[in-house]
C-alpha cells in the first residue's frame, strides 16, 4: 500500500496541556443532530412521519437542543420546522436549531422557517480549512473571514429586527475545523464574535467540528484546549464539539474534548451520520453513567431508542453496537460465564445459582460494565452456550430458565454432552434445546419399565362406594 502518499497530521504545540488530568464529572449540553446531519446521510431521507417519530423520541430521551433541519436547502426540512412550530409540538425547555450556510438568500429563508418559534438557535457556518480555501473557494484567509463576517452581520440584523429578538440565539461553526490552522480558527471566530457581541447572559455557541476525523483524539483535545486559551471573552461563549467517526474514535475525541473544556456536544443516536457517522451520544452518555455521573439523558428503555432509530433511518444496528447490540451483554466463553455468575451472586449476596432478587449497593460484575436492567434489558441473554462454553454456562441456563440446580458432577457430565453437540454443529445451542437434551439424558427413561396396555373400571351399584379397576400390563 502506498503509505508514502500521505502525510501525518500536524501536532499542536501545547507542552503544558492540562486536559489529561481532568475527569468528566457532569453532563455537557447535548444537541441531537439526527434530524439534520443524520438525515442528510441516509440513502432514503426521512419523510415527515419518520421525522416526527424521531423528534418525539429525542424529546422523551431528554434532549433540550435539537437540530431539526436545513430549511433553506430542503422544502421537506422547511415544512417540518413549520409543522413543529405551528402544531405547538415543541415543549417548554426545548430549543430547535436550524442550519444555514453564510449566504444571504439561505439566511433569510432560514429566518422565515423559525417565525413564531418560542426559542431557536440559528446555526451558520462556512468552511475554513486550508484545503477548502485552496480547492473549493480559491481564496485566502481574509476572504474566508469576510464570508463569516457577512453572514454574521445579516443574522444579527434579522434577529434585531425580530419582534422578540431574545428568542433567537446563534451558533457559528468554522466547518472543517480539524483541517484549519489553530490560530486562524481563533481569528475567524473572534471576527464573528465582534459582530454578534455575545455576553455572559446571551452567549454565542462556537462549534468546532471534526467534520472529517483526521487525527488521534488526543490531538483534537489539544486543539480544543488551545482554542479556549487563545480566544477572547471565554465567559461569553459556549464551546461545542461535533466529532465525526472517520477513524473510529469519535467517542474518544468527544470525551477528551470535554476534558479539554468543551461545554456542549452535538451527535446522533447510535452514531448515524455522514460516511462512518457522527459521534454516538448514546455511548458517550452511558459511558458517563457507568462512572457514576448523571448523563441527563434517559436511555432506560434503550430498545425503544433502537426501534425508533431503525424505523426512522431504515437501518439496522449491528450485534456489537455498544450498549444496545444483541450480543453486547452475552458471554459464550466458559471462564467469562463462570466469572459473571459468581459476580452476580456476590453483588446480590446470594450463593451462585440462587435467584437474583432485591437490590444491590454498587454494580461490580466481571465483563459487564453496566447492569443490563438499567437499560430495560434482562439477564436472560447474558449467558449463552456454544462450543466455547463450559459447565457453568450450561448450568446457569438450566437454573435461571428452568429452575434446575445441578450438582457439580452432573454439571460436568452434562456439559460434555452439550459441548459435543455444539462442536458437531458449529453453532450456538438454544436454552430450549439444552433443556430438551437434559430431560432426554437424565429424566425420561429410555424404555418404560411398566406399560399399561388397557384398563376397565366399574362401580358398585349399591351404596358401598366400591370401585373396581382391571388393568392389563
Amino acid at each position: 500500500m502506498p503509505f508514502e502518499k500521505y502525510r501525518p497530521y500536524p501536532a499542536v504545540e501545547l507542552p503544558d496541556r492540562t486536559w489529561p488530568d481532568k475527569r468528566l464529572e457532569s453532563a455537557p449540553i447535548w444537541c441531537s443532530v439526527d434530524l439534520r446531519d443524520g438525515n442528510q446521510a441516509l440513502v432514503d431521507p426521512m419523510d415527515s412521519v419518520r421525522k416526527r417519530r424521531m423528534w418525539d423520541r429525542l424529546v422523551e430521551i431528554g434532549f433540550t437542543e435539537i437540530e431539526v433541519g436545513f430549511p433553506a436547502a430542503s422544502q421537506t426540512d422547511f415544512d417540518f420546522v413549520r409543522e413543529l412550530i405551528e402544531g405547538d409540538l415543541i415543549p417548554d425547555g426545548v430549543t430547535i436549531q436550524v442550519l444555514t450556510q453564510c449566504r444571504e438568500d439561505l439566511i433569510r429563508r432560514t429566518f422565515e422557517s423559525i417565525e413564531g418559534a418560542r426559542s431557536a438557535i440559528v446555526h451558520f457556518y462556512n468552511s475554513t480549512s486550508t484545503t477548502q480555501r485552496r480547492v473549493v473557494f480559491r481564496t485566502d484567509r481574509a476572504g474566508i473571514i469576510d464570508i463569516a463576517v457577512q453572514g454574521a452581520k445579516l443574522c444579527k440584523e434579522l434577529r434585531d429586527a425580530d419582534a422578540n429578538p431574545e428568542r433567537i440565539r446563534f451558533e457559528y461553526s468554522p466547518e472543517s475545523y480539524t483541517g484549519t490552522e489553530p490560530d486562524f480558527a481563533v481569528e475567524v471566530c473572534e471576527a464573528v464574535m465582534d459582530i454578534i457581541e455575545p455576553t455572559p447572559d446571551n452567549p454565542l455557541i462556537f462549534n468546532l467540528p471534526a467534520t472529517v476525523e483526521m487525527s488521534t483524539p488526543n490531538l483534537y483535545a489539544d486543539m480544543i484546549e488551545r482554542f479556549l486559551r487563545d480566544v477572547k471573552n471565554r465567559d461569553s461563549i459556549i464551546l461545542s464539539l461535533h466529532p465525526h467517526n472517520d477513524r473510529g474514535t469519535g467517542v474518544a475525541a468527544a470525551e477528551l474534548g470535554m476534558m479539554a473544556g468543551a461545554d456542549r456536544v452535538e451527535g446522533t443516536l447510535f452514531g448515524n451520520g455522514e460516511r462512518t457517522g457522527n459521534v454516538d451520544v448514546v455511548t458517550i452518555a452511558l459511558n458517563m453513567f457507568t462512572q457514576g455521573v448523571d448523563p441527563e439523558l434517559d436511555f432506560s428503555d434503550i430498545e425503544e431508542a433502537r426501534r425508533v432509530y431503525e424505523f426512522s433511518n431504515r437501518m439496522t444496528l449491528p450485534d456489537r453496537q455498544p450498549y444496545v447490540g444483541d450480543l453486547v451483554f452475552t458471554a459464550f466463553s466458559g471462564s467469562h460465564q463462570d466469572a459473571i455468575k459468581k459476580g452476580m451472586a456476590d453483588i446480590y449476596d446470594v450463593q451462585p445459582g440462587e435467584p437474583l432478587e432485591g437490590e444491590y449497593d454498587t454494580w461490580d460484575v466481571p465483563y459487564l460494565p453496566i447492569d443490563p436492567r438499567h437499560l430495560g434489558r434482562s439477564y436472560e441473554a447474558v449467558i449463552r452456550v456454544n462450543s466455547q462454553s463450559g459447565k457453568g454456562g450450561v448450568a446457569y441456563v438450566l437454573l435461571h430458565e428452568y429452575g434446575l440446580d445441578l450438582p457439580r458432577q452432573l454439571q460436568v457430565d452434562f456439559a460434555k454432552k452439550i459441548q459435543a453437540v455444539t462442536e458437531d454443529t458449529g453453532t450456538e445451542i438454544t436454552s430450549y434445546e439444552i433443556h430438551r437434551r437434559f430431560m432426554s439424558a437424565y429424566v425420561e427413561p429410555v424404555s418404560p419399565k411398566v406399560e399399561i396396555i388397557g384398563h376397565r373400571s366399574s362401580s358398585d351399584t349399591l351404596e358401598s362406594g366400591t370401585t373396581t379397576m382391571e388393568a392389563k400390563l
